[in-house]
């Protein structure tokens, strides 16, 4: 018997009283949060949803994402989260591969029309059999002219429930990679998994009763699911809500909530190190009386965005390495240890981590390579897909796609993804190495480096750069700034500034968008 969802029940047994999810002005207890899983639950057992059925997730960081998402997992069913920001032929997409029986898709609003997007998705896929719309007010009436809504499914219900006991290696969530190169995979990650990573979390981010986290990294997301949903649910601490990521939404979040522990990825520390707290309410000082823990991971956090979030707050941030494939966390910056600027730390307990050539041959210190890892994180694999399995998981290492190098005290630099390397003139360059410079300059806010197609070197570099507000920068300005500062063959040769650069819902940078 093991099932993710026991930290629900046990947390709900141990503090019943607590509030576990704070959403603006609502707070919902551990009981309150547990029984209305169970009603959910109870209506999914009604639909015929049962051990192994694949159900899908579209939902904003509100208390529905954990209520649908844990009843889920108490039938015995699959979890597929969905990205909010799927249009209807990717969603079709998503629920076919997957095999969805049934599917929960927030209503939306008219700045995001996710719930419209959900229904046209749904009705392209005939073998998904239900569509479970999730209504802002829990009374209401679907808009999309179906008659289930989580509030009727849930209507009438019993707040107990008689779950399916499920093995620790059953399928628990299949959550799909971003699909940098070719169509996302869903990757299949087991009850014990995902229980293994949010028991690590809780110790690695020193998790205490009394803590708060703040939630505005999407919960549909492994890095939001894992290491905060499931995280503070299992430690049975509480766990303040953000559906989008506003610097001065969140400071205002973390300041009024007394929210001790914060998780982002690097452009959200970029955006609170250069949001100007003198324009609003934001007491920084009142923030430092009870925030102790900043951890970033999603993507390489930018030394100069360390520094410049460090120097306003005077709070190190500490950056972790993982991926969808591991449920995430594969690496950490532990707290007590030395901790490296630019490093993605040491291997977390229970994960082996290596650097190979091309042949999967251990490389030595400070040698660049792909880097591998086995542990108890490892999914299971990607759902129907054979052949990606054998290339991924060659000879029981999981293969990242990163390349990484090791330095003497075991610590791991991630380089940059294999995919966003460029080859000029038969020399690789790596995009992270140029962008850390560029950042550098006291002009320069954000920046991605690409390569794009060139005659003559086959790639050639460029450098898409947003400049802080008031700064002004010609193109060969910087093109010789940079020029001065690196290898002739690494510096940008095309420069264009932009008011900002794509980003998908996690505020991960989608180079892929820019080399289009």
């Amino acid at each position: 018997m093991f099932n993710l969802s026991l930290s629900l029940e046990d947390s709900a047994r141990r503090y019943p009283a607590k509030t576990a999810l704070v959403f603006n002005d609502t707070r919902i207890s551990y009981a309150q949060l547990n029984g209305a899983v169970n009603q959910i639950a109870n209506g999914l057992m009604e639909l015929g949803i049962g051990h192994g059925d694949k159900v899908a997730l579209s939902c904003l960081n509100l208390p529905y994402f954990p209520m649908a998402y844990y009843a889920i997992l108490k039938v015995g069913a699959v979890v597929v989260p969905l990205s909010v920001l799927l249009k209807k032929e990717e969603v079709a997409y998503h629920l076919t591969d997957s095999d969805a029986k049934a599917y929960f898709c927030f209503e939306g609003n008219a700045v995001l029309p996710m719930g419209q997007e959900g229904w046209e998705g749904f009705q392209k896929t005939p073998s998904c059999e239900h569509f479970i719309t999730i209504t802002a007010d829990p009374a209401a009436a679907s808009p999309f002219g179906n008659e289930l809504t989580m509030g009727r499914l849930m209507h009438g219900r019993s707040p107990k429930l008689n779950y399916f006991r499920t093995s620790a290696e059953d399928t628990a969530v299949i959550i799909y990679t971003s699909g940098t190169t070719g169509r996302p995979k869903g990757a299949e990650l087991t009850h014990s998994n995902l229980a293994w990573n949010a028991d690590l979390c809780r110790h690695l981010f020193g998790f205490k009763e009394d803590d708060i986290t703040l939630t505005v990294l999407p919960m549909f997301h492994i890095f939001g699911q894992t290491c905060l949903m499931n995280a503070s649910i299992m430690q049975g601490i509480t766990n303040v809500l953000v559906p989008r990521f506003e610097a001065e939404g969140v400071l205002t979040s973390i300041q009024k909530e007394g929210v001790t522990i914060f998780a982002g990825v690097p452009t959200m520390y970029w955006g609170l190190a250069n949001f100007d707290h003198a324009s609003g309410n934001i007491d920084v000082e009142k923030i430092l009386g009870h925030l102790r823990m900043c951890v970033s991971g999603g993507a390489s956090l930018p030394i100069q965005v360390m520094k410049d979030f460090e120097a306003k707050f005077g709070l190190p941030i500490y950056e972790g390495y993982g991926m969808s494939e591991g449920s995430p966390v594969v690496t950490f910056n532990h707290p007590g240890m030395e901790r490296k600027a630019g490093s993605i730390g040491v291997p977390v307990w229970g994960v082996e981590v290596m650097v190979v050539d091309e042949n999967d041959q251990p490389l030595p210190t400070g040698e660049r390579g792909q880097l591998l890892y086995r542990g108890h994180n490892v999914m299971k694999g990607y759902y129907n897909k054979p052949e990606a399995n054998a290339e991924t998981l060659k000879g029981g290492w999981l293969h990242s796609g990163d390349v990484a190098y090791m330095d003497e005290d075991g610590y791991y630099f991630i380089v940059d993804r294999t995919k966003d390397m460029i080859i000029r003139g038969g020399l690789n360059v790596y995009p992270r190495e140029v962008e850390e410079l560029i950042l550098e300059h006291d002009a320069v806010s954000l920046v991605a480096v690409i390569g794009v197609p060139d005659d003559k070197f086959g790639e050639e570099i460029k450098a898409c750069v947003v400049l802080k507000e008031g700064k002004s920068l010609e193109a060969d300005e910087l093109i010789e700034w940079t020029k001065a500062r690196i290898a002739a063959y690494k510096y940008p040769r095309l420069v264009e500034f932009m008011d900002s650069l794509p980003m998908n819902a996690t505020g991960k940078i989608l180079k892929r968008e820019l080399r289009k």
